[in-house]
């Protein structure tokens, strides 16, 4: 039993190693994105019935824009708390995230330029590091007030006066575009902000596709996926797994910082580069894998 045991050990550290380093190359290809691969699929979830690219330039000039360049839109982040209940913060009232004062084209749009999506469909938005969510079809086509309109953003007009640096401008000035946002309007929060908060997510998303942070903390954060490259339609739903399409923690919002012991979420440090964050995140991930394979 002790030759056995010595011998998994290296090859556990070998194997942490390798996955360190695919995390390394996923890191390397995300970046921001100008153009989009809008695909729908037969019934197989395989095999194409449309598709086509655009870029941000034909989509400015060919569809209907969302958003004015002034008005800032926001998520909410993971309240920490002991008391289940107040981590969906009903009053929003917690770690809000500016997503800037942002232009884009809604999903829906974009899906109807490969023959749209029917009841029972989902479309998944997916960034170029394969970090991806999925939306049913009465999120995209029929989306309440409170959720509003869910936005490929590729333009910010000002920029975010809380949490992650954005950029302005259009890509790649813009380094966190193309980017996903819900366009959500001002009917739940008190100060008239376009929130996005946890319960609003709780009232109108489809309990399997709540983002919850650490699986116990909601955050409408988890949707806001990064460096958007990819919009596929799957009739009757999507079917596949994780392994083919790797959820990566770098291109959606950060949510990685730890809660200090007596107090509430300490928000990321400002960045003007989006080198930065994906530096700290290679990091991160790198430090966690090799713990976790070595122990």
């Amino acid at each position: 039993m002790i030759l056995r045991s010595k011998v998994l050990r290296p090859n556990r550290v070998f194997c942490g190693i390798v996955l360190i380093s695919c995390s390394m190359v996923a890191l390397c290809t995300a970046a921001p994105t100008t153009s989009l691969h809008i695909v729908k699929y037969y019934q197989d979830g395989i095999a194409m019935a449309n598709e086509t690219t655009v870029n941000y330039d034909w989509l400015e000039k060919n569809l209907p824009g969302q958003g004015d360049g002034r008005t800032h839109f926001f998520h909410q982040g993971p309240v920490f708390t002991e008391i289940k209940e107040d981590r969906w913060d009903v009053n929003e009232s917690a770690n809000f995230k500016d997503m800037g004062a942002v232009r884009g084209t809604s999903v829906r749009d974009l899906c109807e330029l490969v023959g749209g999506m029917e009841p029972g469909d989902e479309v998944m938005v997916k960034s170029g590091d394969g970090y991806h969510v999925e939306f049913p079809y009465t999120n995209i086509y029929q989306p309440a007030p409170r959720q509003g309109t869910i936005t490929v953003c590729w333009f910010n007009g000002e920029e975010s006066s809380v949490g992650e640096r954005q950029g302005t401008g259009y890509p790649p000035g813009y380094h966190v575009g193309m980017r996903l946002v819900f366009f959500a309007d001002n009917s739940t929060n008190r100060e008239g902000k376009h929130v996005f908060g946890n319960t609003d997510m709780r009232e109108v998303m489809p309990a399997e596709t709540i983002h919850l942070f650490e699986n116990l903390y909601p955050s409408t954060s988890g949707y806001t996926v990064k460096w958007v490259d990819e919009i596929r339609i799957y009739p009757g739903g999507y079917h596949g797994t994780s392994e083919l399409l790797p959820k990566s923690l770098q291109s959606k919002m950060d949510e990685t910082y730890p809660p200090p012991p007596s107090a509430g979420p300490t928000p990321p440090p400002a960045n003007t580069s989006p080198a930065l964050p994906i530096l700290a995140a290679l990091t991160g991930c790198g430090v966690f894998l090799l713990r976790r394979f070595i122990s």
